[in-house]
C-alpha cells in the first residue's frame, strides 16, 4: 500500500493551509532576523583590569575623550562604553601619575585588559583601610 497524498486532499483536510501558515510565519521571522541581529551589534568597548585598590585609572582616546574609574576594594576596575579607537591608560595615586600604558586599541564589542603592578602582587585593599 502506498502513502500518496494529493494537494486536493490536503486542502480539504486543512493540513495544507496549516502548513502554508507555518511557512509564512517562518519566512516572516527570517526576514526580521538580520535587522535585529544588526541592531544588537555592539558599538562600544570596555577597558578593564587590576590595579592597587583605591587608585584611579583613566582612559584617554587619541581624539581627547577621557573617562576614569576608581579601583574597587578587590583591586579591579572597569571603564565601559568607550568608542572604538586608540587609548592611553594611566594609573594615578593621590593625583600623581604612577604608570602609563599607551596604544591600547579598542574594537567594538571587545574589551581590552590593562593590568597595573600592585605592591607585593596584592591589589586588594587591606582590612585596615
Amino acid at each position: 500500500m502506498r502513502n500518496i497524498v494529493s494537494f486536493s486532499s490536503l486542502s480539504r483536510s486543512g493540513s495544507l493551509s496549516t502548513c502554508s501558515g507555518v511557512i509564512a510565519i517562518a519566512l516572516g521571522v527570517a526576514c526580521f532576523l538580520p535587522a535585529s541581529a544588526a541592531h544588537a551589534q555592539a558599538t562600544s568597548s570596555t577597558i578593564f583590569g587590576q590595579a592597587p585598590a583605591g587608585e584611579v585609572v583613566t582612559a584617554t582616546s587619541s581624539l581627547g575623550l577621557h573617562r576614569h574609574e576608581t579601583v574597587n576594594k578587590k583591586g579591579r576596575y572597569k571603564i565601559n562604553s568607550l568608542p572604538m579607537g586608540d587609548y592611553t591608560v594611566t594609573l594615578e595615586k593621590g593625583g600623581q601619575l604612577v604608570d602609563t600604558r599607551p596604544n591600547i586599541g579598542l574594537i567594538a564589542g571587545r574589551g581590552a585588559e590593562v593590568d597595573f603592578a600592585c605592591p607585593n602582587d596584592h591589589c586588594e585593599a587591606s582590612e585596615n583601610n
